[in-house]
């Protein structure tokens, strides 16, 4: 007989699944639980056994702890207090730090195995400091309930719960949010930008929602301007992470006399990247209009030709036989998608360069690519959201 929702088990852990979560196994049901380690045994209390394949549960209790079990980093995300009064954000913050990042390429090389056609080796998933994996977030969201309580949600649920600490938070960030009161319900956005100033957006269920104003974010020498509530990466150290990485891929792979994408492109990060492999002739794609206005602008010194467009649109609207010497591709976290990944290949191009923020959407596309006849040369990955199951991977590939 199938448990009800808060019934007990004792649970054996034995991995980790996509998403944060652990998987154990009950009475050939695999049930998924969150806030445990492979190897423990842990009592977990069931929330949904309504699915007959697989039910979900949140550890309450360790029986028989791992030795990477820590305190958890954020003290109101701990095992200690009731799941539904679990802060969200941390779903690895109880483990050690070195650990969480052997688990993430535990994930995605079990994600390159059932979707990428086997064969290919996940690398290690790289530290981009060396820190305690804490003040990293620049940009915090935060909600306000009806009765006023300010804080974030309870993992995997909207409730919000009220908090003394962000220690993932830039130390800014942190004080900003600490200091919020009496507000209206709805959603209120933190933003650090590369100057230290923190912004604060308040977004009320109810009411005008106002233009956020402009900051500068860095890298290097670069500046680019975008909205604070526009998307740049969280981490202080991503950016630069990932702009050199692209640069070491394409490193004798870019051929100046062609024309190159940047797809996905948001504010024009990954164009830079693309001029400093060689491209002088560059076209960035993006589907916001906002972001598109601010890459014409942050990349008016290198030419660059900034398109507004869905890119599955844009690539469907070229010329039947239009090629590309280099592509870069940064999706969201759903991935580009058969039909991106089809365009793209009807392009020819030299090289492509796939950043990914999402493992099993990697690993599709990737499956894409190489049954379209593309060879993974390199991939790589970086843990830019420690303490969280989120990390990225980059992938070169070539014909």
């Amino acid at each position: 007989m199938a448990p009800s929702a808060s019934d007990l088990l004792d649970l054996d852990i034995t991995g980790i699944a996509h998403g944060g979560t652990f998987i154990a196994r009950h009475e050939g049901r695999v049930v998924f639980v969150a806030d445990a380690i492979p190897g423990e045994q842990v009592r977990a209390r069931i929330t949904d056994a309504s699915k007959p394949s697989f039910w979900r549960a949140e550890a309450v209790e360790v029986l028989d702890a791992s030795p990477h079990r820590r305190a958890h980093v954020w003290a109101e995300a701990d095992i200690s207090r009731d799941p539904d009064d679990r802060a969200g954000g941390a779903d690895l913050g109880h483990i050690a730090l070195d650990h969480q990042r052997v688990l993430k390429r535990q994930v995605l090389a079990e994600a390159l195995d059932k979707f990428a056609g086997g064969g290919l080796e996940a690398p290690e998933v790289s530290a981009v400091d060396d820190g305690d994996g804490t003040r990293w977030r620049t940009r915090v969201s935060l909600h306000v309930d009806d009765d006023g309580i300010v804080g974030p949600y309870a993992a995997r649920s909207h409730r919000v719960i009220p908090v003394t600490s962000f220690p993932l938070a830039r130390a800014g960030v942190e004080a900003e949010a600490l200091a919020l009161k009496n507000l209206k319900p709805g959603r209120v956005d933190l933003v650090e930008s590369a100057d230290g100033a923190v912004h604060v957006l308040r977004r009320p269920e109810r009411g005008k929602r106002h233009a956020a104003p402009a900051i500068i974010e860095r890298v290097g020498d670069r500046a680019f301007r975008l909205d604070a509530d526009g998307f740049w990466q969280v981490h202080p150290a991503a950016a630069a992470t990932l702009d050199a990485a692209v640069r070491r891929a394409l490193d004798g792979r870019v051929d100046p006399s062609a024309t190159h994408l940047d797809l996905y492109g948001g504010v024009g990060l990954l164009a830079p990247s693309l001029a400093a492999a060689g491209a002088t002739d560059i076209v960035t794609v993006e589907s916001s209009r906002q972001a598109t206005g601010h890459a014409a602008d942050n990349l008016a010194d290198l030419g660059a030709t900034a398109v507004t467009a869905r890119v599955d649109r844009y690539l469907a609207s070229l010329p039947e036989g239009s090629a590309a010497g280099a592509v870069v591709l940064d999706p969201p976290r759903a991935g580009a998608g058969k039909t991106v990944v089809e365009g793209v290949h009807a392009l020819r191009p030299d090289a492509i360069v796939y950043v990914a923020c999402d493992p099993v959407a990697l690993a599709r596309d990737l499956g894409t690519f190489r049954g379209l006849g593309w060879e993974v040369q390199s991939l790589d990955a970086f843990d830019l959201f420690p303490h969280s199951h989120h990390f990225e991977a980059i992938a070169l590939m070539t014909r």
